[in-house]
């Protein structure tokens, strides 16, 4: 019997799966394409075309491989140009944000001295296991698979390392086993050194989202994390302004201690759009020293956070479309 029409036994809805099939000495070898099967869809339809193929004269054994393409996973680099304006902060509320609305996200922590997200995500002191020579990211509680230093160094421990040592890490951290996660959030360290070089050369984001406070000094250096990404022709998705606003915990009055509207000025100014504020707040800062990222639930806290990852998600749908 030939591979044709040993093919020709089995269901139409099968024998479209079907990516190679080969009898040898009575031992029949199929390799099925199994893009958008869950788990109980592939063993019944593997079960299936072993029962139908062990039914056919000759054959003696019957080997079944399910085969799914690797899902195609974009970046976004969340950036900023200085440290301190809450990029860690906000790349973690994105994504849980992105992950309660359908999206399968995960985090890369590429801040590789200064590593905030196994704060932010609970999740201090868990280490990753390695699966054929790839890294196995660390889960946490809200769906959002994690990778960052913190993972791997002990908590406090300083971080010597020099610009080839800092490439190599961040590509085990992105070449990671990520499993179905379609959108990695990278959380970039500030400024524009050896992992936002590293970055553009070998993992190209699909957009990037900058970060900055309302200070004039601030916005400088976001204005040059904007040009690296517009240098290395990576479309800058928008711009955040954190801190903006601060409501006094006793009184109600609200104040702008570090200005307000520049971030919203320079996105104008540059032409790319403003994605919302982020207020100055102690419940925020509080809730994500514990690892409660406001965005996890639905209160007020998370509002901003939440409208930011919409804006982000109707960005990747049109990158889509």
């Amino acid at each position: 019997m030939t591979d044709k029409e040993l093919k020709a036994r089995l269901p139409d809805a099968i024998a479209a799966r079907v990516r190679s099939l080969r009898i040898t000495d009575g031992k029949v070898t199929a390799i099925l394409d199994a893009s958008g099967l869950d788990a109980s869809a592939r063993q019944d339809v593997e079960e299936a075309t072993q029962d139908l193929l062990g039914q056919v004269e000759g054959i003696e054994e019957v080997r079944v491989a399910m085969m799914a393409d690797r899902p195609q996973r974009r970046i976004i680099a969340v950036g900023s140009g200085k440290g301190g304006v809450g990029k860690s902060t906000l790349t973690a509320n994105l994504a849980i944000a992105l992950a309660r609305a359908g999206r399968k996200v995960g985090i890369v922590d590429a801040d590789i001295y200064g590593p905030s997200q196994p704060t932010l995500l609970a999740n201090q002191g868990e280490r990753p296991v390695a699966e054929n020579d790839k890294l196995v990211p660390v889960e946490s509680k809200w769906g959002v698979p994690v990778l960052s230093m913190g993972h791997l160094v002990e908590p406090g421990r300083a971080i010597a390392w020099r610009g080839p040592m800092v490439g190599s890490a961040l590509g085990q951290l992105i070449d990671a086993n990520w499993g179905d996660t379609e959108l990695l959030l990278i959380d970039l360290p500030p400024g524009t050194g050896d992992v936002q070089l590293t970055m553009l050369q070998r993992f190209k984001p699909a957009g990037a989202v900058i970060v900055s406070t309302p200070q004039d000094l601030s916005l400088i250096d976001a204005t040059r994390a904007m040009q690296l990404f517009e240098t290395g022709s990576i479309p800058v998705i928008g711009l955040v302004e954190n801190m903006a606003g601060y409501a006094c915990p006793h009184c109600g009055e609200l104040s702008d201690p570090f200005g307000t509207g520049g971030v919203e000025t320079a996105a104008a100014a540059k032409g790319v759009p403003f994605l919302g504020r982020i207020p100055l707040s102690l419940e925020i800062r509080e809730a994500s020293d514990a690892g409660t990222p406001p965005a996890a639930d639905d209160g007020v806290q998370g509002e901003a956070f939440r409208a930011i990852a919409d804006k982000l998600s109707r960005w990747l749908d049109g990158a889509d479309a």
